[in-house]
């Protein structure tokens, strides 16, 4: 198979995490690049310079290893938005940071975003749950906050939460989409306003 033009030269010996680490930055590339279906384990083990049998060592199949890569991801987005809330007993700054965690996200290298917002095995169950684990964690972290802010009862504050993360993700998507139209921390400002002049109309609990 001719070599891709990005490809590692092979040969050189690493560490087990460090291999792991190696394959899974390939494996990225050639997902965000192709999507799931048209990625193929040989491409892959090409983009990393190693054999298919080491790509095989670390990950049984195409399957295994873009469940890897999503977990990854999927689980960095809860940490920043979970860092976010805890970075400010203030809530309208709570929103902002919020709505920043989002947009640094889909901004990230690599675009990693694709994996987990617009996968082409969104229907797939093992993604589709891992998609929805991260959605609701995130949801489920801004209505809590909101529940302790509103006194509203579960399922309310669980709406409101879904209905904030849903415009952090659309709109941060659409943003990029836009190629830079719009300054990124204007966009994450204008969302940050509009988000904030929603939520604060709640009341504020009395407790």
């Amino acid at each position: 198979m001719t070599a891709t033009p990005d490809a590692r030269p092979r040969g050189t010996r690493l560490p087990r995490l460090a291999r792991r680490r190696q394959l899974l930055g390939a494996a990225q590339e050639v997902f965000v690049a192709q999507g799931y279906h048209a990625a193929a384990m040989d491409e892959i083990a090409e983009r990393a310079g190693v054999s298919k049998p080491v790509l095989y060592q670390h990950f049984p199949g195409k399957l295994e290893l873009y469940l890897a890569l999503l977990d990854e991801h999927a689980e960095a987005l809860v940490r920043t938005v979970r860092e976010a809330l805890a970075s400010t007993s203030d809530n309208k700054l709570r929103v902002q940071a919020a709505m920043q965690a989002f947009y640094d996200f889909v901004a990230g290298d690599g675009e990693a975003y694709r994996l987990v917002f617009e996968s082409d095995l969104r229907n797939v169950a093992p993604v589709r749950a891992r998609v929805e684990r991260a959605n609701t964690q995130c949801a489920e972290m801004v209505a809590q906050v909101i529940a302790e802010d509103t006194g509203a009862d579960s399922d309310e504050a669980h709406l409101l939460g879904m209905g904030l993360v849903g415009m952090a993700e659309v709109s941060a998507r659409y943003w990029l989409g836009q190629h830079g139209k719009i300054p990124k921390e204007t966009a994450e400002k204008m969302i940050a306003r509009l988000a904030w002049r929603g939520i604060s109309g709640f009341p504020r609990s009395s407790s």
